[in-house]
């Protein structure tokens, strides 16, 4: 099976420009991501990881530590497009897709194998995404973060084989008689989802021609309008292992991020 990990980089964010060059511990973000990527592809027969650009500068980089990168159109409005554009520009096209973002230098390479063993196993899955299941611990401080930034953290709900039926910004499930269940539970009944896609390629292309969907539009995830487009979401399962410490950060948005991302590597390592 030919598997692509995309990794979309753009330097013009609006929040942090040259984010994907920033450094962090000493190595420039989409240098770690694209080593964590190779971890991940080289678990797998046929798979290959690539860099998508719409910056010479950032191909410039790319060139000069031997990363494989595509420069694509500066039309691209999402990542999603400069992923479907990437995966178009190789000769022998890929059956399964992942779009590893550049400006998540955390997300542990079991994570991306995790996403295209899913996919391995059951080649009817038409997209892949990894949840984490929250300890209560972990859950109490979500609810915290939420008091200050509501938006912040995607939780989801799905079925005994995985597919999901609804992701949300609010908290999901409710839980009807938390206190006895803390004493009976070993982990809460909430899984917080990784911005971590795999997208069989078809599919892929497919999502790209959709237009904004109704509840996409409520709550900011555009994984709801594949759901009310009738596309599966698989969620695979995944946990921190020893790097725990990293379950309350997700990518890198601002330069303050950076500092957050250094402290957690210097508690917990490298991967």
């Amino acid at each position: 099976m030919k598997t692509l990990i995309g990794i979309p980089a753009r330097y013009g964010s609006t929040r942090f420009p040259g984010k994907p060059l920033a450094k962090i511990a000493g190595r420039e973000m989409l240098l770690r991501v694209w080593d964590n990527a190779l971890k991940a592809a080289s678990k797998f027969q046929g798979c290959e990881a690539a860099v998508a650009t719409d910056d010479e500068r950032i191909m410039e980089f790319c060139r000069t530590h031997g990363i494989t990168a595509v420069m694509t159109s500066a039309d691209c409005k999402t990542g999603t497009d400069r992923i479907v554009e990437l995966a178009e520009s190789f000769a022998a096209k890929p059956e399964f897709v992942v779009n590893l973002q550049g400006d998540n230098p955390i997300c542990p390479p079991w994570f991306v194998e995790a996403v295209i063993k899913a996919y391995e196993d059951d080649n009817t899955a038409e997209t892949v995404t990894p949840v984490v299941n929250l300890s209560w611990n972990e859950l109490d401080r979500l609810r915290e973060n939420k008091k200050a930034t509501p938006f912040s953290g995607t939780t989801a709900v799905f079925d005994n084989k995985g597919d999901a039926f609804y992701f949300s910004k609010n908290i999901i499930p409710a839980i009807r008689k938390e206190e006895k269940l803390r004493e009976t539970m070993p982990s809460s009944p909430v899984f917080r989802q990784v911005g971590l896609y795999g997208y069989r390629f078809d599919v892929l292309k497919k999502i790209a021609a959709l237009p904004e969907g109704v509840y996409e539009k409520f709550e900011g995830l555009e994984q709801l309008r594949w759901i009310e487009n009738h596309i599966k979401v698989r969620c695979v399962k995944v946990d921190y292992r020893n790097f725990a410490a990293m379950s309350s950060l997700s990518g890198v948005d601002s330069p303050e991020d950076i500092a957050r991302v250094e402290a957690v590597l210097a508690e917990c390592g490298e991967f």
